[in-house]
């Protein structure tokens, strides 16, 4: 449900971790969904990312108003993987920026939804992505801008390991410690995989990605990124950092583990959605994933040793 603190212009919405996990499994069912029937997309890069999207959406993190977009005080959160826009959209028509419905227009020639986001036609947007390495620069901006306005909001970018590979996050990590931006928080959603293959073939010199963000004087916690209650705790504690940018390194898996996605050992099928018989699969092992989890009160996909390179 929607919450209102004692200044009533501060709005954010507060479910608990089971109605999260719940929140999350209907949106990987819907960017399953759309991405098949628009016959492109990214689906397994978006549900790497869904889960941390989801804490901080609905979990009482952002401080958001569907009903006020351009409110000068509300929390930022930018897609630099703007690829992964099926999960943005899933997430900003949950949390009431536009109807669910019109999630089935993905990529339909004239939608809002297009491949990847575009703030000057969908509310809710708040950068357009898409050309990687770009997200984190400008939530530096966005994040001195608070400064300059003496405004007390946030600012949250998720990048991709793949997009790690860009100098302009190195230049704009830099850039975040010089200036002890405190207000700005990465979310890395580690899942291992880019475009042309593993992270570890395509650019092995990203590792280790933990000491690296220390070196470049960033506060630096890493999570189990599809673990609902690490999640929370992590993007409450940053807040608490002060003059210093924070990193949240969130192992997940590209594809939420789903046969169909798994089975693609070169990109875990990166940018290509399933058909319809892949679909029927992983939308019965979501189902499955969704079911052990609230049967046994663990949380779902389950990662192992090498899903984290051993860095957890």
């Amino acid at each position: 449900m929607k919450t209102h603190s004692k200044d009533e212009t501060r709005l954010s919405y507060s479910r608990s971790v089971s109605e999260l996990q719940e929140t999350a499994w209907r949106l990987s069912r819907q960017i399953l969904q759309m991405t098949t029937e628009a016959g492109s997309g990214h689906p397994s890069s978006s549900l790497s990312a869904i889960d941390m999207m989801t804490a901080l959406y609905f979990g009482g993190i952002l401080r958001f108003d569907p009903e006020r977009p351009n409110w000068p005080e509300r929390d930022r959160f930018i897609l630099s993987k703007g690829h992964g826009a099926p999960a943005l959209y899933a997430i900003l028509a949950e949390a009431g920026y536009f109807d669910p419905d019109r999630l089935s227009n993905l990529r339909n020639l004239g939608s809002a939804l297009e491949g990847h986001p575009n703030m000057r036609v969908l509310p809710g947007v708040e950068a357009s992505t898409g050309s990687l390495g770009q997200g984190l620069s400008i939530g530096l901006g966005h994040a001195l801008a608070a400064r300059v306005d003496k405004l007390d909001y946030r600012v949250y970018v998720m990048i991709g390991d793949g997009e790690s590979d860009e100098g302009q996050i190195w230049e704009a990590a830099m850039g975040a410690a010089k200036y002890e931006v405190d207000n700005l928080t990465a979310i890395l959603d580690y899942n291992k995989y880019q475009q042309t293959g593993a992270v570890t073939e395509v650019m092995p010199s990203l590792q280790p990605v933990v000491d690296k963000w220390e070196a470049f004087g960033w506060d630096v916690r890493q999570i189990n990124g599809h673990n609902m209650e690490q999640a929370l705790t992590a993007l409450q504690d940053v807040r608490r950092v002060k003059r210093q940018p924070q990193i949240i390194v969130a192992h997940t898996l590209k594809g939420r583990g789903l046969s169909p996605f798994a089975q693609d050992d070169v990109n875990r099928m990166h940018g290509k959605p399933l058909d319809e018989s892949e679909l029927e699969m992983a939308l019965a092992e979501l189902d499955e994933q969704h079911a052990t989890a609230v049967a046994n009160n663990v949380n779902q996909p389950v990662l192992t040793a090498e899903d984290v390179m051993g860095e957890i």
